[in-house]
């Protein structure tokens, strides 16, 4: 199963406890897959058509919870289809949803309690979201029919401190979440807490392992500039000893000249311990800048007789 399906599997075995949030959660399912569907002679079902098993089997469970209605149920092809046909339990249905018939995502009255904002996200969720497996990247996202909807989302989100974005996608309005530590926030407000413990080690591994590479990067970067560096000294250094000798060096480069030759793989730190009197890093850089000068003259003068 994918770590979508987890999440919606987990969300549609939490049923909450009070009614206002089962009509809540009811009303976000039922503005993504129902709609009314007049009989004629003032007659009308509710219809909700999904392909999510776990959406069909939410919605068939609160209505039951919130109602103690029955609800027909039929399959067809992928699709699964549930009906309230009395039209005056339909209609006690809208009421208590307070169906906004597709202008509005969802009516404040529904979702007045931070409890039932959370059942309606999840809701939502279930009906139109999905959310990407955070061993591949970090996007959680819902799909609306209208830029309306779209907005009340983002400001239903941002009442959690969420940031949500935008865009549009065919025919539909994507709100997403690419931030890790967001989706975390996100799964908190649905309550899907074994998936945000899931999402969370992921994470966590992630954000250690991308430390550790940067950290091996940056000293195997430093090593290889440290070799780089010890390889241009020890050849200007050789060079000045095969054309002039050290004889002619002042006493402290001629020291540092003999200890690079010796200790080619130690530090400039290193080399600066073992003078006597000791010396420190940027001395011991200064005299081997020297003697690279000297050696660059000494080339150029070489360069020069011929």
């Amino acid at each position: 199963m994918s770590y979508s399906g987890k999440v919606k599997e987990e969300l549609g075995n939490q049923v909450s406890r009070a009614r206002h949030c089962q009509i809540a959660e009811l009303a976000a399912l039922f503005c993504c897959c129902g709609q009314l569907v007049p009989e004629g002679e003032g007659k009308f079902s509710a219809k909700f058509v999904t392909e999510n098993l776990t959406a069909a089997r939410k919605y068939s469970i609160l209505i039951k919870k919130a109602f103690q209605f029955q609800v027909e149920m039929s399959v067809k092809g992928h699709q699964y289809l549930l009906y309230i046909l009395d039209t005056e339990e339909a209609r006690t249905f809208c009421q208590a949803l307070k169906c906004t018939e597709g202008k509005r995502l969802v009516s404040e009255l529904v979702v007045q309690r931070s409890c039932c904002k959370r059942a309606f996200i999840r809701g939502l969720f279930l009906a139109c979201g999905s959310v990407t497996d955070p061993e591949r990247g970090y996007h959680l996202e819902m799909a609306l029919n209208s830029r309306g909807k779209a907005d009340e989302v983002v400001l239903l989100l941002e009442a959690f401190g969420i940031e949500a974005k935008i865009v549009e996608r065919k025919k539909n309005y994507i709100v997403y979440v690419k931030e890790g530590s967001r989706i975390v926030d996100l799964l908190n407000v649905m309550e899907a807490h074994v998936a945000l413990m899931e999402f969370e080690n992921v994470r966590i591994l992630k954000e250690m392992r991308n430390s550790i590479n940067r950290k091996v990067n940056c000293e195997t970067a430093n090593i290889k500039k440290t070799v780089s560096a010890s390889a241009r000294q020890i050849a200007d250094i050789q060079y000045i000893k095969d054309t002039s000798g050290f004889g002619t060096l002042p006493k402290g480069l001629a020291d540092i000249a003999n200890l690079r030759l010796e200790y080619a793989e130690v530090s400039l730190k290193e080399l600066g311990e073992m003078l006597n009197p000791p010396i420190g890093k940027s001395g011991v850089n200064h005299r081997l800048r020297k003697l690279s000068e000297l050696a660059e003259d000494l080339r150029n003068r070489g360069n020069g007789a011929v």
